[in-house]
């Protein structure tokens, strides 16, 4: 692939401020230039000093009035539940029985799984997100779906067939011995194929045996570069539920501990009601936590506490959690982040959470030495923001008088109409204006 040059604002996380404190960061350059070449980024620093050291005939393309940032990394989203978005709610469990699983039942059929696979990714690519950790369906046919689309555009995505053997419709349950067979062939068909990466999946504690928890943990112990998705402490009902199913665990966290299923690649979402023990564990494991403001708003399940996390040193990331979540813009579901920190009495600060969208959430998968930066030698995933997207932005933003305000705005007033491009391994796979 020939080498481009692409001149605009380059900003990108080199750390968690609440590590290294606020200026030492992040990395900004106000005329920068990104050099992209073999689907990754070979030079970023500023346009003059780079642009005489580019070699002769290489394409520089203009971004004027914009920002480029890593591509936005989504750690906690379901696509099955792409046509069911906004559906009035209810809380969790009689969400999940009045929604989520008639919803699900359609991807038995294999045109269904590969037209919404289509609409999902289309919409993630649009709001910006290059990576994303994705719940199937219990159908193994809606992880080929996804993988299929995600592979002929050569994005760096994760997913998994969901396994659900009890409390849920019987069109929905597998057993615990097909989810192992079902799960271990789709690792071996998917697992590494490109830029892919294959999650083992059970929905959550309540729907699932015993029996297949231990099945999840050997499959983790079989392919121990896979991941782990579930969901933990969303909704006290749900936490009431789990000691009445496991009144021999310690907590609901203890439940998937005793069957192997915490360690680096495991990712929970939620974990808004967590004890301290808890907390402790996700750190000794390096377990990771996705945060999802818009779902927990929406689904009234409670709000987040971020500075707990920093205390115990829990890796975060971000989740839209679509379709619980009401959005696929990682940029709006920052502005409910800030919310959710605002009721509980500690403020977001904008390099926090350009952090969690990008190299937070690359910190969270174990991929932050290939994703969630501009910095040589990472894919080339990256996004072209538009500062004049809407007349309220462009008005808002001439006010503005630093970085950390022009990214609040962002994260404030920003959705896709301010994703103007999309690179994910170096090729363009959205464009606003096309």
């Amino acid at each position: 692939m020939t080498a481009i040059a692409h001149r605009a604002a380059l900003l990108h996380s080199l750390a968690d401020p609440a590590e290294v404190g606020l200026d030492a960061s992040y990395e900004y350059h106000a005329d920068g230039l990104l050099l992209v070449e073999d689907g990754r980024i070979q030079a970023m620093g500023p346009a003059a000093e780079l642009l005489p050291t580019l070699p002769t005939g290489t394409p520089v393309i203009e971004h004027p009035h914009a920002l480029i940032t890593p591509g936005f990394i989504d750690t906690h989203i379901h696509y099955p539940q792409t046509g069911m978005i906004a559906s009035y709610a209810e809380q969790l469990l009689d969400w999940l029985d009045t929604y989520t699983f008639p919803t699900e039942g359609a991807f038995a059929d294999p045109a269904k799984a590969a037209e919404v696979a289509q609409v999902f990714v289309g919409e993630l690519l649009r709001n910006g997100t290059t990576t994303a950790l994705v719940f199937g369906s219990v159908h193994p046919q809606s992880v080929d779906a996804f993988f299929e689309v995600a592979e002929r555009l050569d994005l760096r995505m994760i997913a998994g067939k969901v396994l659900m053997d009890r409390n849920a419709p019987d069109y929905l349950q597998d057993t615990a011995a097909s989810a192992y067979t079902d799960s271990k062939a789709l690792i071996q068909r998917w697992h590494g194929k490109g830029r892919l990466h294959y999650a083992v999946t059970p929905r959550f504690a309540p729907t699932s045996t015993p029996e297949q928890l231990e099945a999840a943990g050997r499959l983790l112990a079989e392919h121990p570069d896979v991941y782990l998705h579930t969901h933990l402490s969303e909704n006290l009902k749900e936490i009431d539920w789990v000691k009445a199913l496991f009144p021999e665990r310690a907590n609901y966290l203890d439940v998937y501990d005793h069957f192997q299923l915490l360690g680096p690649r495991s990712v929970f979402a939620h974990g808004i009601h967590l004890c301290d023990a808890e907390c402790q564990r996700l750190h000794e494991t390096g377990s990771a936590v996705a945060h999802c403001p818009t779902s927990n708003l929406f689904l009234g399940s409670g709000l987040f506490d971020l500075e707990r996390m920093e205390a115990f040193k829990v890796n975060v990331g971000l989740g839209t959690d679509v379709g619980a979540g009401t959005s696929f813009s990682l940029l709006q579901t920052l502005g409910e982040a800030y919310k959710v920190q605002q009721l509980r009495g500690h403020r977001l600060h904008p390099f926090k959470s350009l952090y969690l969208a990008t190299l937070g959430g690359a910190r969270a998968l174990r991929l932050d030495e290939r994703i969630g930066s501009l910095a040589p030698g990472h894919d080339a995933d990256f996004v072209v923001l538009d500062l004049k997207a809407t007349p309220l932005l462009d008005f808002r933003l001439q006010q503005a008088k630093s970085l950390e305000e022009t990214l609040f705005v962002l994260t404030t007033l920003g959705d896709d109409r301010v994703v103007r491009e999309t690179h994910a391994a170096g090729r363009l796979v959205h464009s606003r204006d096309a």
